[in-house]
């Protein structure tokens, strides 16, 4: 008779959640597997629902049906819900993850809310106390609703925590000479440790995976971070769209940039250090849009100017040509191509060559990407009356042997290099121009006389990237005779010597590429050209002298690489145009 009372006291020392006693009510649930439920609950310290569903004693979905039809609530299938459409502000997320709630909506002085269990009277004082608002039930299978939870109802703090994890960082600070001062409230709304650890993680794992961009992108009802990888832009991640405005004044911050001034486009730079030896350089562009400042950040990598000539892809007779113009002792060098096209990497790499201790070398950049010990660089600040033009002028009068301009953009800058280059001085440049004979026609339409460009322009250089194949998983291609013959090779050239490949993608690549190389067309300026130049001659009649020349055009030289198994046929028909 003891031992009943005993188990009798112990029973009764269980005490069962509504839920629980809802379910016992149904039949879906025996008194005793309840109490063990409650039980384990206890122990593991997580809810009875939780236990319940987690257990596999009751699915998840045949739980709000039941739910739903003995307290007469309302079920809705969250799947047909949009999380970034939901009511953020509501209601404290600390409380929804504590009760695993959802605000769906808010009419007059009542929420309607999502849950899994209507008998948590507690949740239901809780929100009621914090809104001062009534709430109306709507039932929810439990897996569902954890979902959502974590994907809409976190704060910004506690959604960046899914994409971040611990480390040892440090931004280091960058000397800016026309940097906003930052007030100290703006600096304090931004130092939020989840926003600092998530920017930290995205440049990292951007410079692991070996990206050459950061886009930060809002938009209306979303927000989603970019890398470009080997050219091409691919989503990383999609965190809350309110994480917009602290993130922009984070970067702004550590940028040197003015958080208050959100109007208009800036450009700064930030280095983070990763390490004692280990310092990652940034350059940061912000750009006003519709719905926020998209903001793009460029990894610059200065060991990428160390490379050496040979890691660019210049073939031999392509190389020969540059080495033995960056030789000469005067003259202008210009490399040309789209933004992004790795000109500034290609100029960096003849500096590197010609940076020796008895050789004095200035450059003028807009800004200055990749840092060289020995050569005297300038960052050009058109606020300040800094031009591209006046630092030349001031270079002149520093006895320089080699002079470096970021970009020719108009007729004085122009007509400055040209003279340097014609007294003494080796000049390097670029341009934006499609291939190196359209530049010297480019140079004439800004004015700069015939006679000028032909007694001072020794080689061109224009260049494009394209994706590199995949060593590991390129496979042959099969591609008709036809199609090789109008992508420009000729009919002796496809004589079955050689196979074209294509992309498979591995574990090791990108959808099948790896990496990216140069596509390369390397024109001398020789007498024949020069005597084109002076009478005016128009570039279709500079490009055939160099084809006589030997010069191949651009999309030659992608379909050269793509011959030799470097490169598609489909990607140097992207990045060439014939």
């Amino acid at each position: 008779m003891a031992a009943v009372d005993t188990t009798q006291k112990d029973s009764a020392t269980v005490a069962l959640p509504g839920l629980a006693r809802a379910l016992i009510s149904v039949a879906k649930l025996t008194q005793k597997s309840a109490e063990e439920l409650v039980r384990k609950s206890q122990t593991s310290r997580t809810s009875f629902i939780a236990e319940l569903t987690g257990s596999g004693a009751i699915s998840s979905a045949d739980l709000a049906h039941t739910v739903s039809s003995v307290f007469g609530a309302p079920l809705l299938d969250l799947d047909a819900i949009d999380p970034v459409r939901l009511p953020h502000d509501l209601l404290d997320s600390k409380i929804c993850l504590a009760y695993r709630v959802v605000v769906l909506s808010k009419r007059n002085s009542r929420l309607t809310v999502a849950t899994a269990d209507p008998t948590d009277h507690e949740a239901a004082e809780k929100i009621k106390f914090t809104t001062q608002m009534g709430v109306d039930w709507v039932i929810a299978e439990y897996d569902k609703l954890t979902k959502l939870v974590e994907a809409s109802s976190k704060t910004v703090g506690e959604s960046l925590d899914t994409f971040t994890s611990s480390g040892d960082f440090e931004f280091d600070d960058v000397p800016v000479e026309d940097a906003a001062d930052t007030a100290d409230t703006g600096a304090s709304e931004v130092e939020d440790a989840p926003i600092v650890k998530f920017l930290h993680k995205m440049l990292l794992d951007a410079f692991n995976m070996r990206a050459s961009d950061l886009h930060f992108e809002p938009y209306e009802h979303h927000y989603r971070v970019r890398f470009r990888i080997d050219g091409e832009l691919r989503e990383i991640a999609s965190p809350p769209v309110a994480i917009k405005d602290k993130l922009a004044s984070r970067i702004k911050v550590i940028s040197r940039l003015d958080i208050s001034e959100k109007r208009v486009p800036q450009d700064g730079r930030m280095k983070l250090k990763v390490g004692p030896n280990r310092v990652i350089d940034f350059r940061v562009s912000t750009l006003p849009t519709l719905f926020g400042e998209k903001i793009v950040i460029r990894i610059l990598d200065p060991s990428s100017a160390k490379m050496g000539i040979d890691a660019l892809g210049y073939e031999p007779e392509e190389k020969e040509r540059l080495l033995k113009a960056i030789a000469r002792p005067y003259g202008m060098i210009l490399v040309t191509g789209p933004t992004g096209s790795g000109k500034t990497v290609s100029l960096y790499t003849c500096l590197n060559l010609l940076n020796k201790p008895g050789v004095n070398i200035a450059t003028a950049e807009d800004p200055s990407e990749i840092n060289l010990p020995g050569v005297n660089q300038v960052n050009v600040n058109e606020k300040a009356g800094l031009t591209f033009a006046a630092a030349l002028k001031s270079f002149l009068r520093q006895d320089p042997d080699i002079i470096m301009v970021g970009e020719i953009r108009d007729l004085e800058t122009a007509d400055i290099s040209i003279k340097a280059a014609q007294t003494g001085h080796l000049v390097l440049s670029t341009l934006h121009t499609n291939d190196a004979p359209t530049t010297l026609t480019r140079m004439r339409n800004m004015g700069i006389a015939p006679f000028n460009i032909a007694s001072s322009v020794i080689l061109i250089t224009a260049q494009r990237l394209a994706r590199r194949l995949c060593p590991q998983c390129k496979a042959p291609a099969d591609i008709p005779h036809q199609a090789l013959l109008d992508a420009g090779y000729a009919d002796d050239e496809i004589d079955g010597s050689w196979v074209p490949y294509k992309p498979v993608g591995c574990s090791a690549c990108n959808n099948g590429y790896k990496g990216r190389l140069g596509i390369y067309q390397v024109m001398p300026i020789t007498e024949e050209l020069q005597r084109i130049i002076l009478r005016d001659g128009s570039a279709l009649e500079i490009a055939e002298q160099a084809k006589r020349e030997g010069v191949r055009s651009l999309r030659a030289a992608g379909l050269h690489k793509a011959k030799l198994g470097l490169t598609s046929l489909e990607e140097v028909l992207a990045v060439t145009n014939e």
